[in-house]
């Protein structure tokens, strides 16, 4: 994963730990869990973009 191994990820949840403490925990987990599914969603949805009109590209 990334190139990075156990004692890696134990050290990071370390200082986050320290960081935001155990209370925030769950929030920066739910967010982050937001931020990934947002990424994935526009990362696999067709582009949806319409045509550009040809008075459009007139007034560029």
């Amino acid at each position: 994963m990334f190139g990075i191994g156990m004692q890696e990820l134990i050290v990071i949840l370390v200082i986050v730990l320290i960081i935001f403490g155990a209370g925030k925990l769950p929030e920066i987990g739910s967010g982050l869990g937001k931020a990934i599914k947002n990424f994935r969603g526009a990362a696999t949805e067709p582009e949806k973009k319409e045509p550009e009109k040809i008075d459009d590209i007139k007034k560029s």
